[in-house]
């Protein structure tokens, strides 16, 4: 009686079957390597690189955008390594071997890695989305410019007075101008420096703006930035954490001197403040430049600057002013 070849032929032996050796579990190879390559990375980005990371933490914002760098480092860390393992894994395991022109065995879909990918990398995204959104907003907008109406603020005392260790909220308006910048304080009459000093451990409160074209407020240790535009009052905030010094800079191309535009401050302790403060308030109300001044606002009309020009000139018998800064844009008139 005939057989039915169909039936009875069993076909060719698969590889495997004609090499007497089984396929290996790859994806099992590839979790048991994954698992402690990832745990030694998150491990030394935390332990070692996190305290390094840059911005510091000078401030309160600062030291939440470090935190932000180090949280989304150890997230990503593992995908990269996942990454980087199956490619070198596929390269040493499923590479061609000399003398061998075969076709490579056909490939079909997987629903179960398939699905995994999807919802592996959903979760990844959406995670870093969550996250992200909250720093953003924590604490007090996370040292960024927030516009003239913040949602997210610091709390604090608005006062008409600063009083050191209180918990009042220091106004500080940094003006921008090509190519420098000051700083007011409402709080101490008005008085205007080139130098932005700060008490360390009270909430402060940036006021930003522009006399002439954009520029940007960058306190890069206190992770403060924040666009000046002309006109518009963008308010920022802050809370120092250690004393020292730090430099800022403008983070917006605005002329020739853009490169040039930066100056420094620093972190004092609130009682050095108060007196540093006083002190300088003291001394622009015995030489008129208080008086000569605009009145505080939060914003300026950029053309009464040549007029506070030659106010300033009248005082003092120069083109400016100790911590001022006001270039000449029309002839003054003596």
């Amino acid at each position: 009686m005939a057989q039915n070849p169909a039936v009875s032929d069993p076909g060719p032996a698969s590889p495997a079957a004609a090499g007497g050796d089984a396929e290996p579990r790859h994806g099992l190879r590839l979790l048991l390597m994954w698992i402690p390559l990832s745990v030694a990375a998150i491990l030394v980005i935390w332990f070692v690189w996190y305290p390094h990371l840059p911005p510091g933490d000078m401030s309160d914002a600062a030291s939440g955008q470090q935190f932000d760098i180090a949280v989304l480092a150890v997230t990503a860390a593992p995908v990269v390594i996942g990454v980087l393992l199956y490619f070198i894994y596929a390269i040493v395991v499923w590479r061609a071997r000399p003398d061998d022109d075969s076709d490579g065995a056909p490939i079909y879909g997987h629903a179960k890695v398939q699905a995994w990918w999807i919802i592996i990398t959903s979760m990844v995204v959406l995670w870093a989305f969550a996250f992200g959104t909250y720093q953003l907003a924590a604490p007090g907008g996370a040292g960024g410019g927030e516009g003239p109406s913040p949602i997210w603020k610091l709390a604090g005392v608005q006062t008409a007075a600063w009083t050191p260790g209180s918990h009042d909220m220091l106004q500080v308006q940094a003006i921008a101008q090509q190519w420098v910048w000051t700083y007011r304080y409402p709080q101490f009459g008005g008085m205007e420096t080139t130098t932005l000093d700060l008490p360390l451990g009270m909430p402060v409160e940036f006021h930003v703006t522009s006399l002439d074209v954009i520029h940007s407020f960058w306190a890069y240790k206190l992770g403060v930035k924040a666009d000046a535009n002309p006109q518009v009052d963008n308010v920022a905030y802050v809370q120092a954490k250690q004393t020292g010094g730090f430099e800022v800079r403008c983070n917006e191309l605005c002329g020739i001197w853009h490169g040039a535009m930066y100056n420094s401050g620093q972190v004092l302790t609130q009682t050095a403040f108060a007196s540093w403060a006083a002190g300088i308030q003291s001394k622009e109300r015995s030489d008129g430049v208080l008086a000569a001044l605009p009145p505080y606002a939060t914003t300026y009309d950029p053309t009464v600057i040549p007029q506070i020009r030659g106010s300033l000139r009248k005082v003092l018998g120069i083109s400016g002013a100790p911590g001022l800064y006001y270039p000449p844009t029309d002839p003054v008139q003596p």
